[in-house]
């Protein structure tokens, strides 16, 4: 494939995947204890994490790669980076600090006031964890159908509601929270929202898989926000903010995913090799069939961020990746469970916790359900294959 700015994009892909390779047993630890990540935070890997989005003239020592300087704000870039760190171990790179999706919400939302106060508190020396909160117990992350309400209180407002499988809220010290102040969807806002304010309540919830992010339930209590915290409250049009800023995001975000999902693909399949050199016959065809299917949604995803950096914001192709993406992770760690022999999964650490943290992607950012009625506008509308 040849991708746009070959030359930038395989000087970070080089550097990535070096400062990925040391991630491999540490995720391990992370698995067991992901508060581990305390004792890590001086690697490259994490500095880079904490970097992603934050535009180059609020750090320090932005990532420079030879003649180039990242800071992800291309999509693409973006989804190479989290694809090689994500082959070290996904589940570390989410336990990392850093802005993830809400930094997208306030790259997109934010004014100008709003995003520098919020790129300088994360470009500081103090690590700053964030979460982004969308998704609610009684209807999941359905952002016309929030339940979480936002209601005017002197001059500010109080935020009250629940959130739930919100990736560290538990350990953040800041996020953002997807809300309803008004009925309608030009009545959904996004508020910036400190976790030691009065009212904020966070519980990490026990997992099987993908440890290092932290699944989290939230309970707002009458949390004081003031106008300020409202993105783009004052200078965005109520159509130009909250829903927009959850589909947008997510939109931006999508191809992010897919990369960490093809990151962990790839470390299956790698590890069969490696544990497996001997493999014959259908049982190399069938290793070699799935890393070309792999190859072919790599290929597919960056063409998505690459169109996304365009311009070009397909729905109906993120979905499309992300979902099949998804399904190639299980079908990965499923074959080579087979593979490998019986009792690897309980002999092979590395197999299990890649086993138990590909479960995790059918749910993250949208259920297949969804991707799939994403994916049927686009064949309805006679714009899928184009």
């Amino acid at each position: 494939m040849t991708e746009p700015n070959g030359e930038r994009i395989a000087a970070l892909r080089s550097y990535v995947r070096e400062a990925g390779r040391e991630l491999r047993a540490i995720g391990l630890e992370i698995d067991r204890d992901p508060e581990a990540i305390d004792r890590w935070l001086g690697l490259p890997a994490v500095d880079i994490m904490r970097g992603s989005t934050i535009p180059a003239e609020y750090l320090d020592s932005p990532l420079r790669v030879g003649p180039y300087t990242y800071d992800m704000s291309s999509c693409l870039e973006h989804t190479v980076t989290i694809e090689e760190l994500s082959h070290g171990d996904a589940g570390f790179m989410l336990a990392c600090p850093g802005p993830l999706m809400s930094g997208v919400a306030v790259g997109a939302l934010g004014d100008d006031k709003q995003r520098h106060r919020y790129y300088e508190r994360m470009a500081g020396p103090d690590p700053v964890w964030t979460f982004f909160g969308l998704t609610e117990p009684a209807k999941g992350s359905a952002a016309t159908e929030l339940e979480t309400t936002l209601v005017p209180e002197g001059d500010g407002f109080r935020l009250t509601g629940e959130k739930r499988y919100v990736g560290n809220a538990a350990y953040a010290q800041l996020g953002v929270v997807f809300c309803r102040r008004a009925p309608g969807p030009l009545g959904i806002e996004a508020v910036l929202v400190d976790t030691d304010a009065p009212g904020f309540h966070a519980e990490p919830i026990p997992t099987v898989g993908m440890r290092g992010a932290r699944i989290s339930a939230i309970r707002l209590d009458g949390v004081r926000v003031e106008r300020e915290h409202i993105l783009g409250y004052d200078s965005l049009r109520p159509s130009r903010r909250g829903l927009i800023g959850a589909i947008r995001t997510l939109q931006r975000f999508r191809p992010v995913l897919t990369g960490t999902i093809v990151g962990l693909c790839r470390a299956v399949l790698d590890h069969v090799r490696e544990q497996r050199p001997a493999l014959a016959g259908s049982a190399r065809a069938r290793l070699e069939d799935l890393e070309d299917r792999l190859a072919a949604v790599r290929r597919q995803n960056h063409e998505v961020a690459a169109a996304i950096d365009a311009g070009r914001v397909r729905a109906d192709r993120i979905a499309g990746v992300k979902t099949r993406a998804a399904e190639l992770a299980e079908r990965c760690t499923l074959a080579a469970a087979d593979l490998m022999g019986p009792g690897a999964l309980l002999e092979d650490p590395l197999l299990n916790k890649l086993y138990r943290d590909a479960r995790a992607f059918e749910f993250m950012e949208g259920t297949g359900h969804i991707q799939r009625l994403a994916v049927f506008q686009g064949v309805l509308k006679g714009t899928f294959l184009d």
